[in-house]
């Protein structure tokens, strides 16, 4: 029985009737409310056909993606995409699927119904609007595009041919961030003041690699202080009861190296409800990697924000200042990270939906546009 045909009646059915799963979130809304997933997801587990994945890259996120769909209640791995057959069938080794020796083949398989996109930054646009062409529904690494000016590109390629897109920041998949949003919501700081978010770590230094390869879309700002930005424009809104924010400044400084890239940068952002954020990314320098929002009458401290419990299932936590002693806001999964983020997009392409409220498009090109500035803050060039 196929997935889509078999479950869609009856889980729109359920989660609309169930007064204990509440309403299905609103593309408007906060991010997904996670407790209600998790029932969504059980109903798809039961379906004969699990929803099939190509990936589109075979690189490390390839790796840790394919992982979590082996922890997926909803998904499995049916095809690999790589630029050559002998890449797909080393990949295969340890995640067997059909092998293919090129990116158009795997969108060609009419068996893949959605796919990963795990390129360098610069192909991103590229496959992502290629699969939208052809019918795929669409889960791609951030950042969705180099610029805002692609991302707007790809999202008008799933609007028009009617496919799911969603930019994988998976954080914004996990009960975790949820719980953050939650405890937004019920004021335990007062009135946020400040947020502090940093990703930054030293890489081997390799001029010829994905990270300090101008032309591979390298540097920090788009690797991984896209996550930076993302959160501290998701904080901004919820403690306004907006999806996000946008900041109404952008100022920024960076040391851009011999490749052309942003090695490390900071900045610092100031949004329209006079909440601050200063933020810290790179790819060349270890720094402290958690978020800290800063309130009126307290602070919270997520220490680790990013690949949550290095992914895995588990427990993580939030802790709550109002006193020299922290109390632990402590949350517990049964699947890990990219698990989480599998399901979600099954749970939303099964509705018929073609963007995620944990994501919605709005949101990507809202952070897009805000590390477009930032980078031109750097003095990096944008392309």
């Amino acid at each position: 029985m196929n997935l889509w045909a078999g479950v869609l009646g009856i889980a729109l059915a359920r989660r609309f009737s169930d007064p204990g799963l509440g309403k299905p979130p609103r593309l408007h809304s906060l991010p997904i409310d996670i407790q209600s997933s998790y029932s969504f997801v059980a109903l798809l587990t039961n379906m004969s056909t699990k929803l099939q994945w190509g990936l589109i890259g075979t690189g490390g996120i390839a790796r840790t993606f394919a992982r979590g769909l082996r922890e997926s209640q909803t998904g499995e791995l049916a095809a690999i995409g790589s630029r050559s057959k002998e890449t797909a069938l080393e990949f295969a080794k340890d995640f067997p699927a059909r092998c293919h020796g090129s990116y158009e083949a795997l969108l060609a398989d009419p068996q893949v119904q959605a796919v990963h996109i795990s390129t360098p930054h610069m192909a991103h646009a590229k496959w992502a609007i290629r699969a939208a062409e052809a019918g795929k529904h669409i889960l791609c690494e951030k950042p969705l595009a180099m610029n805002e000016e692609e991302a707007l590109a790809v999202i008008e390629a799933a609007r028009h041919n009617k496919v799911f897109l969603m930019e994988a920041f998976m954080y914004r998949c996990h009960p975790q961030t949820a719980k953050l949003l939650e405890c937004i919501a019920s004021q335990p700081i007062g009135e946020i003041k400040l947020i502090r978010a940093t990703f930054s770590f030293s890489f081997p230094y390799d001029p010829q690699c994905r990270l300090l390869n101008a032309e591979l879309g390298g540097g920090g700002i788009l690797d991984v202080g896209c996550y930076c930005t993302s959160m501290s424009r998701l904080i901004a809104g919820a403690a306004t009861g907006k999806p996000f924010l946008n900041p109404l400044e952008v100022k920024g400084s960076g040391h851009i190296g011999v490749t052309g890239v942003d090695e490390y940068a900071i900045a610092s952002l100031k949004f329209s409800n006079g909440i601050l954020a200063q933020i810290a990314a790179g790819v060349q320098l270890d720094l402290e990697n958690n978020v800290r929002i800063v309130g009126s009458e307290g602070s919270l401290l997520i220490p680790d924000p990013w690949a949550i419990n290095r992914g895995k299932a588990g427990f993580s936590k939030i802790l709550l200042f109002k006193s020299h002693i922290p109390e632990e806001i402590v949350i517990e999964t049964d699947r890990g990270l990219y698990a989480l983020e599998a399901d979600h997009v099954a749970e939303q392409i099964a509705l018929g939906r073609t963007q995620s409220p944990a994501v919605p498009w709005d949101d990507t090109l809202g952070n897009m546009q805000t590390l477009d500035r930032w980078r031109a803050e750097v003095g990096e060039k944008l392309t």
